[in-house]
């Protein structure tokens, strides 16, 4: 990803939930006490990309070294939302989970040894995507004059589709935009060799 990839942006400022590992003195008003240490076990939603940086530096060189913070995996990531992801991936709507539910696992499959997860998103990306392609080749417009121009989906007129789209991922999302307009060139392309 770009660094000015404001999806890559967002998705770092996801809350992360952390336990500081150390009492730190003056930043206790991270925790609603300020002029105080933040002490050692509290627990605060700190952004992914500080997260991160907090879990990977530690304190010395030594073998006694702790790291800051350890995190948990994110409300969006939680058991709940994986043991629906294993029943039926196209059933859950990630968006209401996270806008950027992918690339924030994939962070955090980059700081865990979560297995699990990796192979459960796999099979949930796959499983999204052939319904992904299957909507995005309905091109058209509201799909009731059959033979016409219009034939084909309402995607993004509203009704059905309207909801299909609302449930989609920022990646699934650029995945339909794609799909949807090769399917809309594929079929002008046919169109204009039919009338030569």
């Amino acid at each position: 990803m770009s660094y000015y990839d404001i999806d890559s942006i967002l998705t770092d400022a996801e809350k992360i939930p952390c336990t500081f590992q150390l009492e730190i003195p003056e930043l206790g008003y991270l925790d609603n006490q300020p002029g105080q240490p933040l002490k050692a076990g509290s627990k605060i939603a700190l952004p992914l990309w500080l997260a991160e940086m907090l879990a990977i530096a530690n304190t010395g060189g030594d073998d006694q070294a702790k790291s800051f913070v350890t995190f948990d995996l994110p409300a969006a990531l939680s058991n709940e939302v994986v043991q629906a992801l294993k029943a039926d991936p196209r059933a859950v709507p990630l968006r209401d989970q996270s806008p950027h539910l992918y690339g924030l696992a994939t962070h955090m499959m980059d700081l865990s040894e979560e297995q699990e997860l990796g192979v459960v998103l796999r099979k949930t990306f796959v499983t999204r995507a052939s319904e992904i392609a299957l909507h995005a080749r309905k091109v058209g417009g509201t799909g009731h004059n059959k033979g016409t121009a219009d034939e084909g989906s309402n995607l993004g007129v509203g009704g059905t589709g309207e909801e299909f789209l609302r449930g989609l991922e920022e990646w699934e999302r650029k995945l339909f935009r794609k799909a949807h307009d090769g399917a809309k060139a594929g079929k002008e392309w046919m169109e204009n060799v039919k009338k030569r």
